[in-house]
């Protein structure tokens, strides 16, 4: 895999000034504002993926198109990190799979049969390697990325995937909408645990961006090599 070049990451943060992106009991919608939605959409039509995992898909039955006015011509193509093909059939991404293309990644381990009822409804199922701490390797889904044409990603979570792209070094930008409001400790969190022991192990950002829209605040952040 050395040789492949990989799709270009920009991960998506929308949360409080605290980092959260929902309460404890999952209410998340809506945290940031009108204005910095409709820049998310903005964001979602330069790429040429929009990437979650099983987890917000489970929680938010999201569509992942681009809703602007007037809409794009051509549709980012909608992705799942679903190592156990657990999201319902009676899902958005599922239920308009022929009208948009939508790719679950699941691993290796799972049967033939288990993807048939996807793919009868148009989805396409990516079976991957396992990663040694489990979930599907980072590397081996942007290598598969890579073989179709796929340049660029936009990661919109949820907290575990995002915490898996950044452990394995692929991400190259980050998008943080941030609202000014506080939702406490026992919100849940935008990143899951980076087991990060010392301050010599953490990643170095620098911002390229600062704006205000509306009540809330957008930054940009590229990795500093």
């Amino acid at each position: 895999m050395s040789d492949i070049v990989f799709p270009k990451v920009t991960l998506k943060l929308a949360t409080s000034m605290d980092g959260r992106i929902a309460t404890r009991s999952g209410h998340s919608q809506w945290i940031t504002g009108a204005e910095s939605r409709t820049r998310v959409h903005e964001l979602r039509a330069q790429h040429d993926v929009v990437l979650v995992g099983s987890g917000t898909a489970l929680a938010d039955d999201p569509m992942l198109t681009v809703r602007l006015d007037p809409e794009p011509t051509k549709q980012p193509i909608r992705m799942v990190v679903d190592s156990s093909l657990r999201t319902p059939m009676t899902h958005k991404l599922v239920t308009t799979a022929r009208e948009y293309r939508t790719i679950l990644v699941s691993g290796l381990h799972m049967e033939e049969e288990d993807e048939i009822p996807f793919v009868a409804e148009g989805v396409e199922v990516w079976s991957l390697a396992i990663a040694p701490a489990g979930g599907v390797s980072i590397r081996a889904l942007l290598a598969r990325c890579a073989e179709e044409g796929i340049e660029s990603i936009f990661l919109e979570g949820g907290g575990k995937l995002a915490a898996s792209f950044l452990k394995a070094n692929m991400v190259d930008h980050i998008e943080w909408f941030r609202a000014p409001i506080v939702i406490g400790g026992d919100g849940i969190a935008c990143l899951a645990s980076l087991e990060i022991e010392s301050l010599n192990e953490v990643s170095a950002w620098e911002r390229i961006r600062l704006e205000v829209l509306g009540e809330d605040v957008w930054e940009s952040f590229s990795k500093k090599l």
